[in-house]
């Protein structure tokens, strides 16, 4: 059982060589394995932020708190450390990187995790296996990294990574938005995939109820204004897709 722990976090987006502003107001958050937490709000609350600091990325700066991982302070590592510690941040704009195939970059990438590489013709193997079950075609293996992907296409690689990767936590941050209903439900399938043995928690970043109407949340919170305003069970996306974020951003001006 993994436990991921989000203390009192406050961060910096660093706009400029002398300018920066706090989005991070003071996020409180445990996720266990099994466990998947919705995180719900508004365009511009924080919650790219949130994933972005939690994975390190240069341009967000903690200045307060703790993100933990079986007691462990991740922000102490770097951000390939971070990844073998067992975090994976499935990102809203997947980046291309030409010249590395897809299989190449995943077996380093599993490599890199694992801690040992997977003899070449099991790891084909399963490879193979996974892309298929994403309706990803197997030409797109010698490919490079989202080299000419479309939205959906991008995405799909994005959770074919979950599935090989196997991280303790998922941060999964807009994974739906672009997608059609039928790469909506296959996106949806290999999350279920990866999380059903109980061993992987999920952070699931979204504006919509729709995925999850597919990928069941434990928990649903509402990030507004840098924080998570509020918390409830599966019943409070639909409030929120009824009755907006209004009264949030409110109460936070």
């Amino acid at each position: 059982m993994t436990k991921f722990e989000i203390r009192g976090l406050r961060a910096d987006v660093l706009i400029g060589e002398n300018e920066r502003q706090e989005i991070l107001k003071g996020v409180d958050l445990t996720i266990n394995s099994g466990e998947t937490h919705a995180i719900m709000g508004p365009n511009g609350s924080g919650k790219s932020t949130l994933a972005y600091a939690i994975a390190g990325h240069p341009r967000y700066e903690i200045t307060e708190g703790e993100v933990l991982i079986d007691g462990e302070n991740i922000l102490d590592m770097s951000v390939d450390e971070r990844a073998r510690a067992g975090v994976f941040l499935a990102m809203q704009y997947p980046v291309e990187v030409p010249g590395v195939s897809m299989s190449n970059f995943l077996r380093s990438s599993v490599t890199a995790v694992r801690g040992e590489a997977p003899k070449l013709r099991q790891f084909s193997k399963e490879l193979q296996g996974a892309m298929k079950d994403l309706s990803i075609d197997s030409a797109f293996a010698a490919r490079g990294v989202n080299e000419g992907f479309s939205g959906g296409e991008k995405k799909r690689h994005e959770i074919l990574q979950l599935e090989l990767l196997k991280p303790k936590v998922a941060i999964l941050d807009e994974t739906d938005s672009g997608l059609d209903v039928d790469a909506l439900k296959v996106v949806s399938e290999g999350v279920n995939r990866a999380k059903a043995d109980g061993e992987m928690g999920v952070m699931l970043i979204t504006h919509y109820t729709r995925i999850l109407n597919y990928v069941k949340p434990d928990f649903v919170h509402v990030f507004a204004q840098g924080r998570i305003a509020e918390s409830g069970g599966p019943e409070l996306a639909d409030v929120l897709e009824a009755d907006g974020y209004e009264r949030f951003v409110k109460v936070g001006a």
